[in-house]
């Protein structure tokens, strides 16, 4: 960027509705700046925002362009978007998210980022739960909603800002890390990085990011993280298999609930016995993870044990919504193989009838490129109902249809059906479920729709 943040008075956001951009935007206008903002459809960030006094136009509004003296946009708005291409035409500044918030968290004591393929929602949660417990007023921004902020951020002071860091087109790279949670690395947002060997090139760089005394919290049950193992930094590994792992849980148990327990040791030494408010064994990494970077801010275990306990998820990660006619239902964010696995194991730990996987794939090139593992996973469900790919930011090059992937699961389990809209699939389920089956909608799109159309009937 030309010049410090402070130096900015009107900051025009395009895409403000997105998950990153609307905590930005409150953040900016917490500090009292006068910011605007234009998306493609209205959410219930947009409505948040224009409720705390930004003004909002759904579609374009090349005025507020004109009045900015600095424009943010996302990495999906393309290069001839006509509000990008106004501000360049009359020499407004010009910034892509991720750059702007590296610039922006450069005044923070201490940036913690939690990253990985799976589950930074989630443990960025879990961190901000514990620091939040902790008394330690931290500012946070998350990608889904943590209950006990009531949103997605939080404006603390200026020693913790914790942050969920995504490494879809090498976002993480423009931040200024002082320490780092990655959970995992798998072969996901292949339309941009290729191969498995380009993603784990750049969490490499990722890692490199941190000084050299920064602390590196690194999964080495996880076989892709042990790569970055080689680094001049502070590091701590944590797992379940690993035998070397500093931070390792033994002894596991599950409620009847499914909520698990285990014994936390830490260099082969015994300190407490954790309970979880969530449910499944990747829940335990995740708590490790969270853990070991409490420990290493000083703060206590108690305090970190209460936090876990009370943790009971994010927003659309394995979250209960209620009941429809005595079925249990649940919507989960799960939009790749490994994530709909963990969502299968932790459905298994919950007492039930028979289960209903009712998934929307989220993007053609995700789909394409794991056909036959989603077909593989999802047929460990008793019954599949497919529902149309949800496109997001792409169109179907690849010419890949839901039909390929239902006739992959039949090989398997007879019992899936494509259907292609919400209120069909929730008309469908009306006349098939029975009492104490578990319904879980599953994707990154809007498929939870199904679930709002069911649980609408009990008003």
């Amino acid at each position: 960027m030309k010049q410090e943040i402070s130096k900015y008075n009107n900051i025009h956001l395009i895409g403000i509705g997105g998950a990153s951009m609307y905590c930005i935007a409150a953040q900016l206008k917490n500090d009292g700046k006068n910011i605007t903002g234009s998306d493609i459809s209205e959410n219930n960030n947009t409505n948040y925002l224009k409720s705390i006094g930004i003004d909002i136009t759904i579609g374009h509004n090349i005025e507020y362009v004109k009045n900015a003296d600095l424009v943010i946009y996302t990495a999906a708005i393309t290069e001839d978007d006509i509000e990008l291409v106004t501000a360049k035409e009359n020499g407004i500044e010009c910034v892509e998210r991720a750059v702007f918030l590296g610039e922006y968290t450069k005044d923070y004591e201490n940036l913690i980022c939690i990253s990985g393929t799976h589950g930074k929602s989630t443990t960025t949660s879990m961190v901000a739960q514990v620091f939040l417990e902790a008394e330690l007023n931290p500012t946070i921004q998350i990608g889904a909603s943590l209950k006990r902020i009531n949103g997605n951020y939080y404006i603390g002071d200026k020693k913790y800002f914790i942050l969920e860091a995504c490494e879809y087109v090498d976002s993480f790279l423009h931040f200024y890390p002082t320490s780092e949670i990655i959970l995992n690395i798998d072969n996901d947002h292949l339309d941009y990085f290729g191969s498995l060997d380009n993603i784990k090139k750049s969490f490499k760089k990722y890692t490199e990011l941190l000084p050299n005394d920064g602390l590196l919290i690194v999964n080495i049950d996880d076989e892709n993280t042990k790569e970055l193992l080689d680094n001049n930094c502070n590091i701590i590994t944590y797992g379940i298999e690993n035998e070397d792992a500093i931070y390792k849980a033994k002894n596991i148990n599950y409620s009847t609930l499914g909520f698990p327990t285990f014994d936390l040791y830490i260099n082969n030494k015994f300190i407490d016995t954790i309970t979880l408010g969530v449910l499944g064994r990747h829940n335990i990494l995740n708590a490790l993870a969270t853990i070991a970077m409490a420990i290493n801010y000083d703060i206590k275990v108690d305090i970190i044990k209460k936090a876990l306990k009370e943790f009971s998820g994010v927003g659309r990660r394995f979250e209960y919504l209620g009941e429809y006619k005595n079925a249990h239902i649940f919507d989960d964010f799960a939009h790749h193989p490994t994530e709909i696995e963990s969502t299968y194991n932790s459905s298994q730990s919950i007492k039930h009838n028979e289960s209903w996987a009712v998934f929307q794939s989220h993007t053609y090139s995700r789909t394409y490129d794991h056909l036959s593992d989603f077909a593989e996973v999802l047929s460990k469900f008793d019954n599949i109902i497919v529902c149309d790919i949800y496109p997001a930011r792409e169109t179907n090059i690849w010419g890949v249809k839901e039909e390929e992937l239902v006739e992959l699961i039949s090989k398997k389990n007879k019992n899936v059906i494509h259907i292609p809209t919400y209120e069909k699939i929730a008309n469908y389920l009306k006349e098939n479920i029975s009492e104490n089956d578990l319904i879980i909608t599953i994707g990154a799109g809007p498929i939870n729709k199904v679930a709002n159309i069911l649980l609408s009937e009990n008003e």
